[in-house]
């Protein structure tokens, strides 16, 4: 793909996150390979997004922003399509000389825009960014609920399915996905997420160290924790494998667990708490710095400190000065702190499932990885904390970086990228119709219609009935519209 090419990205909401950080390193990546990119979004707002959206390094596009997220914190999946059906709307009819001119799509996330865009634009490919299959994050606590999910669980391996080409963010997510879609013929291949390399080299200021009261001295050696205050992250697995060490060891060590929370949320409140009760039946000190002020009276000899939706200069600085980061989710899609923690030198402690087993180098070599049982973590905290000398430290933070930048930099993923638009460059799928497009609604009619009279609700059966043939109906004459507007359109 060595001329330049028209690449647009679709991506429901450009927050700050992993998945958002992953968009954007994908588009200035490929951006900086010379091609013309653009991303288009439902919502982004100025104040919560990466720097890249708003200062002018990208060009984000804002479309589909009138229907709601949820509705009484409810329907998420349904309002969400709904959101990005908005969105391409808007997409094919602005500007159809500019939606033709298209010659690359990267959605990532939602699918259901996927069928549209191939039928619209036939002479455009479609690329699909799996980062983990929807249906099996989404949450099923009730019979209800799981069959709530029965349409929308079609609705997504469905219109995976039909992109011209699909990648994946590990080798443990590929494998997975076969699992989740097995009728899906497309062999998923994988594009490892990256981190900005560079940034090791710009250099950092002392300030966060010196501005913490509790980070000053640099006497007691850092374990450190950095995930979202939820439980499948399983911190509590760290806090035991520190409570493991002998009193001696632990007067020598902290551990600090640090990451996303948010008091709206009642998981982050709650786990919070509970981590704070496991730390008080092992006999652990603790506390909780959520600003400057509430730092200048922590202890000193405190074991466990909680840091609570740190900022990221101190995360930098703490990634820096941290003797070990210890990893404790299971089966992560992919994981980006390690690889955090590995370009500024700080050796890796992670269970021996999902992502880690891809970029974590085991025995020492830029880390450890081992099952999540405290004894063993326990062993390699001792291992890294005390036993290590500073050469070998100094050697293997050099491996972890080199590793690092080797294989997971943004110049890497872009490249893999255009390696893929390469591949759907040369191969087209079969052409796809008007009904493949509305199979989805049809299907999700049937399937609603028929619960509805399952549970005796035949009135509300025929105005699901008669909804579905509404929008059937209403996509015929947009396909009227949009090719009347464009005939270069499909």
């Amino acid at each position: 793909m060595d001329e330049e090419k028209v690449i647009v990205f679709i991506h429901p909401d450009l927050g700050i996150g992993g998945a958002e950080r992953l968009v954007v390193d994908a588009a200035v990546g490929l951006q900086n390979l010379g091609h013309t990119v653009q991303i288009w979004t439902s919502h982004c707002d100025p104040a919560h997004c990466f720097d890249e959206c708003r200062d002018g390094t990208l060009k984000v596009v804002v479309r589909g922003n009138r229907f709601p997220t949820s509705i009484l914190g409810r329907f998420s999946i349904l309002c969400a399509i709904v959101r990005q059906l908005d969105l391409i709307t808007y997409f094919l009819l602005e500007d159809p000389d500019r939606a033709s001119a298209t010659d690359l799509f990267f959605v990532d996330q939602l699918s259901v825009c996927v069928p549209i865009l191939r039928y619209f634009l036939q002479g455009s490919r479609t690329l699909f960014y799996c980062h983990f299959p929807d249906k099996l994050l989404a949450s099923r606590k009730s019979i209800l609920k799981s069959i709530y999910r029965i349409p929308f669980d079609w609705i997504e391996g469905y219109t995976t399915g039909l992109a011209d080409g699909i990648v994946v963010n590990s080798k443990f997510t590929a494998g997975v996905f076969k699992e989740a879609f097995p009728r899906i013929n497309v062999v998923p291949r994988v594009v490892y997420p990256c981190v900005d390399v560079n940034e090791d080299e710009r250099g950092h200021t002392k300030l966060e160290g010196e501005k913490y009261p509790f980070l000053k001295g640099g006497d007691r050696k850092i374990v450190l924790s950095i995930n979202r205050f939820e439980r499948k992250k399983n911190i509590g697995l760290v806090v035991n494998a520190f409570a493991g060490l002998t009193e001696e060891q632990r007067k020598k060590a902290r551990l600090i667990v640090a990451g996303g929370y948010d008091n709206r949320v009642v998981e982050n409140v709650d786990y919070h708490g509970e981590l704070e009760k496991l730390c008080d039946s092992l006999n652990l000190r603790h506390a909780t710095c959520r600003n400057y002020i509430s730092s200048l009276t922590i202890p000193s000899d405190i074991d466990v400190l909680f840091l609570p939706s740190v900022p990221s200069s101190l995360k930098s600085f703490l990634l820096r000065t941290a003797s070990v980061l210890a990893y404790t989710p299971e089966n992560e899609h992919f994981g980006i702190v390690p690889l955090e923690a590995m370009l500024a030198g700080t050796p890796v402690l992670a269970t021996n499932t999902g992502g880690p087993l891809e970029t974590v180098l085991d025995d020492g070599e830029t880390g450890w990885l081992r099952p999540p049982e405290p004894t063993e973590w326990t062993q390699i905290l001792d291992v890294a904390l005390f036993k290590i000398t500073d050469d070998e430290r100094t050697a293997l933070g050099e491996r972890a970086k080199s590793r690092v930048k080797e294989n997971f930099s943004k110049e890497s993923m872009a490249a893999a990228l255009q390696s893929e638009f390469e591949i759907l460059d040369k191969t087209r799928r079969r052409l796809i119709g008007f009904h493949d497009v509305m199979m989805p609604v049809i299907v999700s009619t049937v399937v609603v219609a028929g619960l509805l009279v399952g549970v005796g609700r035949t009135d509300w059966a025929y105005v699901c009935g008669f909804m579905g043939g509404g929008v059937y109906a209403t996509f015929g004459l947009f396909t009227m519209l949009a090719k009347d507007m464009n005939p270069r359109i499909g």
